[in-house]
């Protein structure tokens, strides 16, 4: 369904603006319009129907099963649910906005939040077609241990304190629709459409611009950097070249699906599997737009020790991965 959009781009890039597929400007045009027209089709239709759930169903049983009772099952399964949602970095922060109002800790949030991007059926696919099943499970298994244990961390830090103030307060009050009684009350069809729409154009009120400057962002450096210079100064194998190339991945925003086809290349030029993969997953999971669009709803704190955890991780797993397949 989301080729849509892809579709849609390619008319307005390429037929009607006569813009050539071959060139850097065509390339960064396409890739701001569709990501745009995706993220926005994406923030519309779950931000909605998320607030519609919400509305609809008793949010704080859902809630207190996943932060109560089986937090670790939390993680795996806020995890797996990433995995097999297919939405890049910055088109799955509606849920995680969604997700947030609804109380869930921020901890399996952030699992999914961190796995969505980094794993989608498609990419597992085109992953496999290409470099076989052993990367393939290698590079599914290290985003899913990333999502969990990031996760883990984020909730031992007691994060949701440094979500700003009105998410907090969302979270806070999550499930407390009716501030007269101790359970959610019951909404009627219309009353449950007026409190999702509410709800949609307050939260896209806040994230709109961004939306626009992130993108705008990525679609620049995604096309106007040139692919030879990372063969050429990240092939030699030394312990630098990991986070040299975890940093350098950082400004790149791609998905999963867009940068399997550069792994490829890398891999078949020389440069080594854990700093190929550093890279891959930096640029898809640590993106500079990505934490523009979560400035929105995160503060500098809690943004900075993300960021520096995903680098760590990044780095030890390019690192061992190095070492792996040097014996």
């Amino acid at each position: 369904m989301l080729s849509i959009f892809t579709d849609l781009a390619s008319l307005l890039v390429y037929t009607l603006a006569g813009l050539s597929a071959e060139s850097r400007l065509g390339q960064s045009l396409h890739f701001f319009v569709e990501d745009t027209t995706k993220i926005f089709f994406l923030l519309v239709v779950m931000i909605y129907s998320i607030a519609l759930l919400r509305a609809s169903l008793n949010v704080e049983k859902v809630r207190d099963f996943l932060a109560n009772r089986h937090k670790f099952v939390g993680y795996v399964s806020g995890s797996l649910f990433g995995a097999i949602t297919p939405f890049c970095s910055c088109s799955s922060i509606p849920v995680f906005l969604g997700f947030t109002s609804a109380g869930i800790p921020v901890g399996i949030t952030m699992a999914f939040l961190l796995t969505s991007p980094l794993i989608n059926e498609v990419a597992v696919l085109l992953l496999f077609s290409l470099v076989g099943w052993k990367v393939t499970v290698l590079y599914v298994a290290v985003g899913l241990v990333v999502g969990i244990v990031c996760g883990l961390i984020l909730d031992l830090l007691h994060a949701e304190r440094l979500l700003q103030p009105f998410a907090y307060k969302a979270y806070q009050n999550a499930g407390r629709m009716d501030p007269q009684r101790g359970t959610p009350a019951a909404l009627s069809l219309q009353q449950r459409h007026a409190f999702a729409r509410q709800e949609l154009m307050d939260i896209l009120s806040r994230v709109w611009k961004w939306v626009f400057i992130g993108v705008g962002l990525g679609a620049a450096l995604h096309g106007f950097v040139p692919e030879a210079w990372f063969e050429q100064y990240l092939g030699s194998g030394q312990w630098w070249s990991v986070p040299m190339a975890v940093l350098v991945g950082v400004p790149l925003y791609s998905n999963a699906t867009g940068v399997i086809p550069v792994m490829e290349s890398l891999l078949l030029k020389g440069l080594p599997l854990g700093t190929t993969m550093a890279f891959c997953m930096s640029t898809v999971a640590a993106s500079f737009p990505e934490f523009i669009l979560l400035k929105q709803v995160m503060q500098w704190k809690l943004l900075a020790i993300i960021f520096l955890m995903l680098l760590l991780a990044f780095t030890l797993v390019g690192w061992a991965l190095n070492v792996i397949y040097l014996f």
